[in-house]
């Protein structure tokens, strides 16, 4: 027999079991925030996300720390932030133990393969971006400047920029999961989303306007791995929903 208070025991324990997942999770971040406090070190790893920046500026130039205390926390920002990319394949372990067994059986076997596909996304987005686009993106700001003009620019501000589009191309590399669960839900079919792949594509220019810098080169960076990522989505969404669907959902 049902007590009056089981509903809210059962939130309470709810409550608990998220908190223990929280601070599972946090303890991984700082794990790898420790480790890579002792190795390679916040300057060196600053050091590295600056190469794209400091290979546009002429030879002998330098970034500029305008805060005083600019040199300290900037580095430690960064580490933070690396730290947190690195450990998503374990954060988003704890979100799933965490809702796992509100699953079925079925439905479980599309959880783990959408964590690792989704770690694994973002991270190539972040790596995309940095390897491919950043250099491109910053020798074709140099080349714009006019002569009058030095560019120095200040580390936060650099932090800041090099964040929001690596945390752009992270989140826009997640279009095959995106679309693997709007069809696994219901929400649309495949033959609807090739229906609109025009439009699809033309919302990937948008979106790419948006995001990035107000040139051509880091638009179609963004734009066409999108569209190509679309297509990717279209491809493996029918398979992740033959793996995930019941018996009883194939029998109806």
């Amino acid at each position: 027999m049902t007590t009056p208070n089981s509903g809210e025991e059962t939130f309470i324990s709810h409550l608990i079991e998220l908190r223990d997942r929280l601070v599972k999770a946090s303890i991984g971040v700082a794990l790898v925030c420790l480790a890579l406090m002792i190795w390679p070190g916040p300057s060196q790893i600053y050091d590295f996300i600056a190469r794209p920046m400091i290979a546009s500026l002429p030879v002998g130039s330098k970034m500029i720390a305008t805060g005083v205390i600019s040199p300290f926390l900037v580095p430690m920002k960064v580490t933070l932030v690396i730290s947190i990319i690195l450990s998503l394949p374990w954060v988003l372990y704890q979100l799933w133990a965490f809702v796992a067994p509100g699953l079925y059986a079925h439905e479980k076997r599309l959880i783990a393969p959408l964590v690792i596909s989704s770690s694994f996304l973002f991270m190539s987005g972040v790596a995309f971006c940095y390897f491919l686009v950043f250099g491109r993106v910053f020798q074709f700001i140099a080349e714009f400047s006019p002569q009058s003009i030095a560019v120095t620019p200040d580390i936060e501000n650099y932090l800041d920029f090099v964040m929001s589009m690596c945390l752009a191309f992270g989140a826009t590399f997640e279009v095959p999961v995106v679309v693997v669960i709007l069809v696994r839900m219901g929400f649309v079919t495949v033959a609807k989303l090739k229906e609109i792949r025009p439009y699809a594509i033309v919302g990937a220019f948008v979106i790419a306007a948006i995001v990035t810098p107000p040139d051509a080169v880091s638009m179609f960076s963004l734009a066409i791995p999108m569209c190509l990522l679309f297509e990717l989505g279209l491809l493996v969404a029918p398979l992740f929903v033959r793996i995930s669907t019941a018996p009883e959902e194939t029998q109806s």
